[in-house]
């Protein structure tokens, strides 16, 4: 399992703040401060890239509507495929919000 290689202080600390947010503008201002522009819109991509190779999108339709390269989106595949399956545990998850919201 790759999970050993990130273990350390700094990260406890950083996942614990993320925990941590209690809303979503609560985590539009922590992540706005954390990070650049950039590296939370790559964050965002990877995850919808995620969503779309779950739904069976083509690498042309994901890289059409997403902007990521063949590169990015091989390597959500390849952790879609051989990781800690954590993106189909968060995508689950915001799917069943989205559903209680809706109800």
């Amino acid at each position: 399992m790759q999970i050993e290689k990130l273990r350390g202080k700094e990260l406890d600390q950083l996942f614990k703040a993320v925990l941590s947010l209690q809303d979503m503008e609560e985590c539009y201002r922590f992540f706005d401060d954390l990070c650049t522009v950039n590296e939370i819109q790559s964050l965002a991509q990877r995850l919808e890239v995620a969503r779309m190779l779950k739904e069976g999108k083509t690498y042309h339709k994901i890289e059409a509507d997403t902007g990521a390269s063949t590169a990015t989106i091989s390597r959500v595949k390849r952790c879609l495929n051989y990781g800690n399956d954590a993106y189909e545990m968060a995508l689950e998850r915001v799917k069943e919000e989205s559903q209680a919201e809706k109800e």
